[in-house]
C-alpha cells in the first residue's frame, strides 16, 4: 500500500512522467486527426482520449489489412510497431473531444 502511495505522490511532483511523448511521424495523423486528436475535418474521428489498446490494434489492423480504409492503410504501413506504440500512448492521453451541450451540462 506505502509502494502505491509513494508512485501517487511520484507522479503529482512530477507530471511529465504521466504524460506521453509527442511521436516524432505525428505528422502523419495530425493531418487529419489533429496534433491534440481532436478533428476538424467532418467524418474524421476524434482520437484524443481513445483506448490506447484500441488505437494500437486499430492502426495494426490497417496495416494488415483487417480493416481496409485507403488512406489510413497507406499511412498504418509507413510505420513501425514503435510508431504505432508511440502513436496510441500519445492519443491516450489527450483530453478527450467534447461537446459544447456536453461542457454546458458539466458547468
Amino acid at each position: 500500500m506505502k509502494a502505491i502511495i509513494s508512485v501517487f505522490f511520484l507522479i503529482l511532483a512530477f507530471p511529465t512522467l504521466a504524460r506521453a511523448d509527442k511521436p516524432a511521424k505525428l505528422g502523419l495523423c495530425a493531418a487529419c486527426h489533429g496534433e491534440n486528436g481532436i478533428s476538424r475535418t467532418p467524418g474524421v474521428p476524434h482520437l484524443a482520449g481513445q483506448d490506447e489498446t484500441y488505437l494500437r490494434k486499430a492502426l495494426n489492423d490497417y496495416r494488415s489489412g483487417v480493416r481496409k480504409v485507403s488512406p489510413m492503410s497507406s499511412i498504418a504501413n509507413q510505420l513501425q510497431p514503435k510508431d504505432i506504440a508511440a502513436f496510441a500512448k500519445w492519443y491516450a492521453a489527450q483530453p478527450g473531444f467534447r461537446t459544447d451541450s456536453k461542457m454546458r451540462a458539466n458547468k
